[in-house]
């Protein structure tokens, strides 16, 4: 069972981490044709109804995420009855879902005026642009976006991340043909709910093929009712907790500073998020398998695992954020040119952001494999109301700065700092959470020295232009991992880590070993 928990998570990485490097490369691409064909108005209404529906999309309210965890028993155990249950009632709760975010979306046009400061451009009209992105939200949910908790819960998230990166290669190519060819704003958002459906129904065909004994039908017991529905509660609080930290970023700035800001930050932001994407290839392809292991081995087992896993997730987290703070500036000079840029504290602090973002990921994974979304509402509801006040407060008086800086107060103080405490109060039970607050401070304490250091010497070497990029990349990379190295070599945690990786590398090989002789 182990061995195929770890060969899922290597297969699921794999696909989850190409999958993202499509969704970072290929709009990458497409949002600077549309910087450089359109102009940074588009790039910012862009980025400005894409989180308006985000905010839109709170009316999920984390049911597949409520349902795939219920799903983890069944599927183990191979109670196709039950998963039937789950399957169909799944497909009604997002019927509902889509009517409510259609009648919702509806009601919000008469005020989109107000969430714009600034102009728009004269060619279009906002509310036609609105009423794509709203049929782009809904339409997943009437069609077969259900089927995917399958492939979730049975440990197949690989599948999903295939279908994504082929979907997300086309539809872009498409995108940039139409903006380049006909520089027509409306085409390029039609295509969004066309290839939202080729990619459902995809997955419905993967779905069929993998589990064809697995269709609606059977109703659920009460008892798994009264689960999902205590879990949908908790989740989503935790939903709006993420919404307020993402999505009302470029609201706010939308509406204090214009359309220009929101797309310079949008930039900013996209350049962080999609290294943050990569990383979370990794922890959404442990989930499932980390799901498994709470019901198959001890705590203690689990939270030993955990350090291990944390230890090696934080060394790449600061090793990216190493990478970041010496090449955010000059690759951004090189992508949008001088007026497209932030001041350097907005990366520093755009750097922070990106750490303590992550560093709590692998506790994270833990806390959804274990379904302690209702034990964490008090801490949403808190982080959400703090991250609100001081949004609203600071970019009034600090302008983006302030925006990210109260994203990331109440990341650091409510997010990581409590909610790491409730992880280890009902499932590390007994287990002291003072050692993994240690353990991260040691890590955080290297990476300060090692980005300093590497930040000082980058400075000296750069030079314009791809090539000293790629220079500040490479000495980024062997000053970290030197440093890195140096200070954990010879503890515990940096051993038994060795083993894991030959343990991956081990199953690595076995798999083209057998894939080489099969053919």
């Amino acid at each position: 069972m182990r061995r195929n928990r770890t060969v899922n998570t290597i297969r699921n990485t794999i696909s989850g981490v190409f999958n993202k490097i499509t969704n970072i490369l290929i709009p990458f691409l497409t949002r600077t044709v549309i910087i450089y064909v359109l102009g940074m108005e588009y790039a910012g209404l862009n980025g400005l109804f894409s989180s308006i529906l985000q905010v839109l999309n709170l009316a999920e309210l984390g049911i597949s995420t409520a349902v795939v965890w219920c799903m983890y028993k069944p599927m183990a155990m191979q109670d196709k009855e039950l998963l039937c249950a789950l399957l169909k009632y799944i497909r009604k709760l997002y019927y509902i879902i889509g009517y409510i975010i259609a009648v919702i979306g509806i009601a919000l046009i008469p005020f989109l005026p107000y969430l714009i400061s600034g102009d728009v451009p004269n060619d279009l009209n906002i509310t036609v642009m609105y009423g794509i992105y709203l049929l782009y939200t809904v339409i997943g949910y009437f069609f077969y976006s259900y089927k995917s908790t399958l492939l979730n819960a049975g440990q197949n998230i690989g599948i999903i991340s295939n279908i994504n990166s082929v979907i997300i290669f086309l539809q872009n190519l498409a995108q940039i043909l139409v903006v380049v060819l006909f520089k027509n704003y409306y085409a390029f958002l039609i295509l969004l709910p066309i290839f939202t459906l080729v990619n459902n129904l995809w997955i419905s065909y993967a779905v069929k093929k993998l589990y064809p004994d697995i269709t609606c039908k059977n109703e659920l017991p009460k008892s798994t009712k009264r689960d999902i529905s205590i879990h949908i509660k908790g989740l989503f609080v935790t939903r709006i907790c993420n919404t307020t930290r993402n999505a009302l970023d470029s609201i706010f700035i939308s509406a204090f500073l214009g359309l220009t800001t929101v797309a310079i930050y949008g930039n900013y932001y996209y350049i962080m998020y999609a290294v943050t994407g990569v990383l979370n290839a990794i922890t959404t392809a442990m989930t499932a398998s980390v799901g498994n292991s709470l019901v198959t081995e001890s705590v203690d087992k689990n939270y030993h695992d955990m350090r291990k896993f944390n230890f090696l997730f934080n060394w790449i987290v600061g090793g990216c954020t190493c990478c970041l703070l010496t090449m955010y500036q000059p690759f951004m000079k090189i992508w949008v040119g001088e007026e497209g840029l932030f001041p350097f504290n907005m990366v520093i602090i755009f750097c922070l952001y990106f750490y303590f973002l992550n560093i709590g990921s692998i506790r994270a994974v833990y806390h959804d494999a274990a379904g302690l979304w209702w034990e964490a509402r008090y801490r949403a509801i808190f982080e959400a109301v703090l991250n609100l006040i001081l949004n609203f407060t600071l970019t009034r008086t600090l302008g983006a700065f302030g925006t990210v800086l109260g994203t990331l107060i109440s990341l650091v103080f409510i997010n990581y700092i409590y909610g790491t405490q409730i992880v280890f109060k009902h499932y590390f039970k007994g287990i002291s959470v003072i050692e993994y607050f240690v353990d991260n401070g040691k890590y955080g304490l290297v990476t300060l020295l090692a980005c300093t250091i590497t930040f000082f010497i980058s400075n000296r070497l750069f030079n314009n232009g791809w090539f000293g990029i790629t220079i500040g990349f490479i000495t980024s990379l062997l000053v970290f991992n030197i440093i890195y190295f140096l200070f954990f070599c010879r503890t515990k945690l940096f051993k038994e880590s060795l083993s894991i990786i030959r343990g991956i590398l081990n199953n690595i090989r076995n798999k083209k070993a057998h894939f080489s002789n099969n053919t």
